[in-house]
């Protein structure tokens, strides 16, 4: 099992260094802004939103990437049963389109994972594009038989197994497991959609 990791720090020849840390709660604005810009003001509305209404990310898998002070990349875990079995869900994955080269996407994904791992979880599942996420072991393998609650396009449903075979067999809908948002916390996000 992979140990979880200390705060990953990236050095570039292009800019000044990023750091990898987990998510605080004064990131939260800018994590908004960040999702907002890089996946419209609708995200609100897609199928793998559903998964995380009113629900906290798996706990010590919220992490954030910050350079400069300033809050460039994001992306978080989520557990859902995936047709009875134990998973999580990632995403969204985000990274402040001046940051995309230098390699920061790549970074929050090897260190969610990592500490996915550490904690003992046993499968992880995304909806995104293939190509992107095969480099992280990610494949459609496992996942033709899984339903989300919601449109999506089948050949983006990507999973990984920490544990081999978990998902063997998994036919049926992927529905959220996680601990809820207090109630206050779900209505002033839902308060700041509406603004």
């Amino acid at each position: 099992m992979t140990a979880f990791r200390k705060p990953q720090v990236a050095l570039t020849s292009k800019a000044a260094p990023f750091a990898i840390r987990s998510e605080r709660a004064i990131d939260v604005a800018a994590r908004e802004a960040l999702l907002d810009a890089c996946f419209g003001e609708d995200r609100h509305d897609r199928t793998c939103q559903r998964l995380r209404d009113g629900r906290a990310p798996a706990a010590g898998l919220a992490l954030a990437a910050v350079r400069e002070g300033k809050l460039v990349g994001t992306v978080r875990l989520w557990h859902v049963s995936a047709a009875g079995r134990p998973a999580l869900v990632l995403g969204p994955l985000a990274v402040d389109p001046a940051c995309r080269e230098l390699g920061i996407g790549a970074a929050l994904m090897q260190q969610a994972l990592a500490a996915a791992r550490a904690r003992g979880h046993d499968a992880v599942i995304l909806l995104g594009d293939a190509p992107y996420y095969a480099r992280f072991g990610f494949s459609a393998e496992k996942t033709g038989a899984l339903l989300l609650p919601g449109p999506f396009e089948r050949d983006r449903l990507l999973a990984i197994e920490f544990t081999d075979g978990v998902l063997d067999g998994a036919e049926g809908m992927i529905v959220p497991t996680g601990a809820a948002l207090p109630k206050r916390r779900v209505v002033r996000a839902l308060q700041a959609r509406a603004a």
